[in-house]
């Protein structure tokens, strides 16, 4: 897969990537850095070369509407890589299998790296998962891209003994388990972690599933919940 890298020092003038296109990189890596609270909207635009401090406010109102501008643009580009997955799994009779619709949902974000090589978007998105508030699953802001949206619901469909609470809870974790396996060993030297980023990726995927899927154990009113009865749905 092809890594998608721009980087916003060395674009000539005639580089097709616009102003507003700068700022949504620019805010990406500064919120990455800073958290989506910390970055102000002057250095923002400084960062994308815009003369106008106000670009932001121009182009996407407030902060706000620039974090939907991000999410909007990555999750754009993913979107073909997600489609192919989906017609290939499709084809293999393999969209009730809840690795595959893991791998749909996660493994594109793989190819998203910044200017300097480093997975920004993906500590940009742990920054807005971890003050995400939403109940909806899988809620990103407002961006319904029909890949994604689809392997979203496959996924869904494929917890439905879960209640929807937990199905939301469990989709943040799993997916800052996946940003932190990105963030952390992508790209480093593998002796310095003692194995090969193929090999933790594996292993984290695995973990991923299992903590996805696993049956709800809470007793509550004297019975469990997700009990026996849900573990052949669970593992099956």
């Amino acid at each position: 897969m092809a890594s998608i890298e721009i980087d916003l020092e060395a674009l000539p003038a005639t580089e097709p990537t616009d102003g507003k296109t700068r700022l949504i990189l620019a805010g990406e890596q500064l919120f990455a850095e800073n958290g989506i609270n910390g970055a102000s909207m002057r250095e923002i635009a400084t960062k994308a070369g815009q003369g106008n401090h106000a670009a932001v406010q121009y182009h996407f109102g407030s902060r706000e509407g620039l974090v939907r501008a991000i999410f909007d643009y990555r999750m754009e580009q993913m979107e073909a890589e997600r489609g192919a997955m989906l017609e290939r799994a499709r084809a293999m009779d393999r969209l009730k299998d809840a690795r595959t619709i893991l791998d749909i949902i996660l493994l594109p974000q793989l190819d998203l790296h910044d200017a300097d090589g480093n997975h920004s978007y993906a500590s940009f998105l742990s920054q807005y998962l971890l003050q995400s508030r939403s109940p909806e699953f899988g809620d990103f802001s407002g961006s319904e891209p029909p890949h994604l949206t689809e392997a979203l619901r496959l996924m869904r469909e494929r917890v439905d003994y879960l209640p929807p609470y937990v199905a939301q809870r469990r989709l943040i974790s799993i997916s800052l388990m996946f940003l932190n396996i990105l963030m952390r060993h992508h790209g480093t030297d593998e002796a310095a972690f003692g194995e090969s980023f193929p090999d933790a990726l594996e292993d984290t995927m695995e973990q991923i599933v299992s903590s996805m899927c696993m049956p709800l154990r809470l007793l509550k009113h004297g019975f469990e919940i997700g009990g026996p009865r849900d573990i052949s749905r669970a593992w099956g």
